[in-house]
């Protein structure tokens, strides 16, 4: 048996062994060897609790890494989100602002406005190669490949995107950064959406199609095949084989057992359930309907997505419009203070660069524009033309950040607007009760409406599966990427996927699901120094489309 089959088995092995005994209360019975402090220590500890304490320090040794901060104007940012702004505004002033200028053609690629010419056999004699090697041509009839239309891969993506981040990570930055923390998130996701252009760009560009249409794409593709394009095969292999372990690691922790965890806790807390074995069945039940989705393949999340992420939105936004309507005479000074703060805030929340840096960290996080992720989804595109998917890609951030985080923030500044709490940290105390994320989310919602944090945990949990969603299927590429395409890799990927749901819905290990996040995070890296070398390749194939739409 081969090496890598024999790790495949090793794994699966171990990870049912983690599902069997995630809720066994049995103690940890010390070997001959172990001293009596350990023998103490580890005393009573289930083995979800054991699996946190190991994993503790090497998250926090991972977490220094990622989040290297450094010190501007007396502020302490992460080094992540300097390289995620400063990448942000470079391409979008190099391409001359496209989250603006082709925001409509954006939406009339998605529409299906150019489809005929995205399908269409056209003599393509004269447009310039796909890829920059010379050696591959365009074919004169180049065929309209791919297995989602444009609307689906990008319900997909967003359904990775739009999460507990926005209701949760937006709290906790308008609670720790102040009002104007909005306006500089704002920001960052119009740069997000430059970002989004040129990755998933390049994920198209790049992708390959198996011989039954499977796609295969993203920025494992990009980072091996771009990379040899220029010259540089050897950084390409090393910086596409780390981003696709970072992707699995992120998969199977943020992308999954921690959005089932906090569904799970959820639940319990908002109807007041008891039961030890309560998180293994919400577990079990997520599990099964996420199962049925991603087994038919990236068509089936497609489906469910293209339904699921306009009724859940549409759901949240019309939810938080309700509550600022009802308070429609405190607008006036929401806004006020969102834009006076986010030049003038209040003393302690750390000066401009302080509240910017907040802003910025919490869009880039929600929206996940520049890890590379959402590429993986948007390469499975139905189209010749790896610019128009690119296009279609930057209007993610905008719904995810500009309007979804923004409806958040909104809501929690307009409960705050005569002083509830104070700004300055992420626990707020409120009528003696300390509130933090989702926890202060859902006050703000029944602070207008008793009922609404019922409204709030369908929310959710829709929030929490579709992200389950779609990086079932970012993982299952990574996976595929480096273990091989076959359908008992691909199967073994996805029972594994499944069981870290039922993991995490039944289990407390905050230690793994950050060493998770770092996973995510780290995956900007790899993938941003792929688009600082490819990003000419991205010009080439929008003048390729430009020129296309033209002749139309």
């Amino acid at each position: 048996m081969r090496l890598k089959q024999k790790a495949i088995l090793f794994i699966l092995a171990f990870f049912i062994h983690l599902i069997a005994f995630g809720q066994n209360d049995t103690t940890l019975q010390a070997s001959q060897s172990s001293t009596a402090s350990e023998i103490q220590s580890n005393s009573g500890l289930k083995l979800d609790q054991r699996i946190n304490q190991a994993f503790e320090p090497i998250s926090q040794a991972i977490e220094r890494i990622v989040l290297y901060e450094v010190n501007i104007a007396g502020n302490s940012i992460a080094l992540i989100v300097v390289i995620l702004g400063l990448g942000g505004l470079f391409f979008t002033l190099y391409f001359r602002f496209p989250n603006i200028r082709k925001f409509g053609l954006a939406l009339r690629i998605t529409q299906g406005k150019y489809d005929d010419i995205e399908s269409a056999e056209d003599n393509l004699d004269n447009i310039p190669p796909v890829n920059a090697n010379k050696e591959e041509k365009i074919q004169p009839k180049e065929k309209h490949i791919g297995e989602v239309s444009h609307f689906q891969a990008l319900s997909t993506a967003l359904s990775g995107t739009v999460g507990l981040g926005n209701i949760a990570g937006v709290a906790m930055a308008i609670s720790l950064g102040g009002p104007g923390a909005t306006f500089w998130m704002i920001v960052s996701g119009f740069l997000g959406m430059t970002l989004k252009f040129v990755e998933c760009t390049l994920g198209v560009q790049y992708r390959e199609i198996g011989p039954d249409g499977t796609v295969y794409g993203g920025p494992m593709y990009y980072l091996s095949r771009g990379l040899k394009e220029k010259g540089m095969p050897g950084l390409g292999k090393i910086l596409s084989v780390l981003f696709a372990i970072l992707c699995i690691g992120g998969a199977f922790g943020i992308g999954n057992a921690a959005q089932s965890n906090q569904v799970s806790a959820q639940i319990i807390n908002a109807f007041n359930i008891q039961g030890g074995s309560t998180g293994f069945i919400i577990g079990v039940i997520m599990a099964f309907f996420v199962g049925i989705t991603i087994i038919g393949g990236i068509r089936r999340i497609a489906s469910v997505t293209e339904m699921l992420v306009p009724f859940m939105a549409i759901l949240y936004i019309l939810s938080c419009m309700t509550i600022l309507a009802v308070n429609y005479q405190y607008l006036g000074e929401v806004f006020n203070q969102i834009f006076t703060q986010a030049f003038k805030p209040e003393a302690g929340l750390g000066g401009i660069i302080g509240v910017l840096a907040i802003g910025f960290r919490r869009a880039s996080f929600s929206n996940e524009a520049g890890s590379g992720s959402a590429s993986i989804a948007h390469a499975a595109v139905k189209t010749k033309y790896a610019a128009s998917e690119g296009l279609v890609a930057l209007l993610e951030p905008f719904i995810d950040t500009v309007v979804i985080c923004t409806m958040t923030a909104l809501v929690i500044v307009s409960f705050n607007v005569h002083g509830a709490f104070n700004y300055g940290s992420a626990e707020v105390l409120i009528n003696g009760s300390t509130y933090q994320g989702a926890t202060l989310t859902s006050l703000a919602f029944e602070n207008t409406v008793s009922w609404f944090p019922y409204l709030l945990t369908i929310a959710i949990c829709l929030f929490a599966i579709s992200t389950m969603i779609s990086w079932s299927y970012y993982g299952q590429q990574a996976w595929l990427f480096l273990f091989g395409k076959k359908k008992v890799t691909e199967l073994t990927y996805k029972v594994l996927f499944l069981g870290f749901i039922i993991i995490g819905a039944a289990s407390q290990m905050s230690a793994v699901w950050n060493f998770a996040d770092s996973m995510i995070l780290a995956m900007i890296f790899p993938n941003m120094i792929g688009l600082i070398i490819l990003f000419p390749v991205v010009k080439k194939q929008l003048a390729r489309y430009e020129k296309a739409i033209q002749k139309k």
